[in-house]
């Protein structure tokens, strides 16, 4: 099967997240409760589950993870770039910034699982367990520069972050997993992908003139093309595995999380460019990425 056909389940998931959220029964505040049970239960039992139940060692992961952190500190300094070719206004450059680099970890972890299976999830795992710290740290101490916040305590209390570390704890103990515990994770688990990839669509907004074009051109460039790019020639120069280019190629391409969204909002930035770079991603997102999975096989 094509890389295309392989991830036209998860995106067609995302137009009809997109096509409910414009019925009067599936209003916003339906939608923010689905978020808000994906993000703090289903998720991190997905992280938890995949990356203790690994059938793989972690310990040879690091060359995948070396590469994930090379590809993000790229995107980082080509979304720095866009202030002085752009000149932007401060806030939406604050704003804008993250999302040159940081990740839909439900569209990745989705190809993740059509690529790899329980593998791929395991891997993509630690990929998001490395970076999600190192993202959030660079979106917020940008943000922060005109609106204080506590970094340390974000992180500590971030779910993602928290389920990340427990799996891998658990994995290099190699402790056994109790029947009861692992059936019930197995269960909120396989709600995770689905009802995400929905809450993706149904966040989907678009502004005209939210944020100019060339800026718009910028951003998107560097997540759907530039980075890629440069994760596929990092991945083959440290001699990874067919599975874990791909892995790694996957999260460079995938759009970026609606949470860059929220996270502007509630630091007081530039709201509306934020939500129009990530729902054009996410739509162009859909052509670039089988691309790119095809490339790596």
């Amino acid at each position: 099967m094509s890389a295309a056909l392989v991830l036209l389940p998860d995106f067609l998931l995302i137009a009809l997240g997109a096509m409910l959220r414009r019925l009067r029964s599936f209003d916003g505040t339906f939608w923010s409760g689905v978020e808000r049970l994906v993000y703090f239960v289903l998720f991190p039992a997905l992280l938890f589950r995949s990356l203790a139940l690994s059938p793989s060692s972690l310990h040879d992961a690091g060359r995948l993870a070396l590469v994930g952190v090379a590809f993000t500190l790229v995107g980082m300094l080509l979304s720095a770039l866009a202030q002085p070719l752009f000149q932007l206004p401060r806030a939406i450059f604050a704003s804008c910034f993250q999302c040159g680099f940081r990740f839909n970890t439900y569209v990745a972890l989705a190809a993740a699982s059509r690529l790899g299976g329980a593998e791929g999830i395991a891997l993509m795992s630690v990929l998001i367990g490395i970076l999600v710290p190192v993202v959030n740290v660079a979106a917020v101490a940008v943000l922060a520069r005109e609106h204080g916040a506590r970094i340390g305590s974000e992180l500590a209390r971030n779910p993602l972050v928290i389920a990340c570390a427990a799996g891998i704890a658990w994995n290099l103990a190699r402790l056994p997993m109790p029947a009861l515990p692992a059936r019930m994770l197995e269960l909120l688990s396989s709600a995770a992908l689905p009802l995400g990839l929905l809450a993706v669509g149904a966040g989907l907004r678009f502004e005209s003139g939210a944020l100019r074009w060339p800026a718009l051109a910028w951003w998107t460039g560097v997540k759907l093309v530039a980075l890629p790019a440069v994760a596929l020639a990092l991945s083959r120069a440290m001699g990874l595995s067919p599975l874990e280019q791909q892995i790694a190629v996957v999260m460079a391409a995938v759009p970026t999380a609606t949470s860059a969204y929220i996270l502007a909002v509630q630091m007081k930035g530039a709201g509306p460019p934020v939500a129009m770079l990530i729902s054009i991603g996410t739509l162009l997102a859909a052509v670039t990425l089988p691309l790119w999975i095809a490339a790596v096989t």
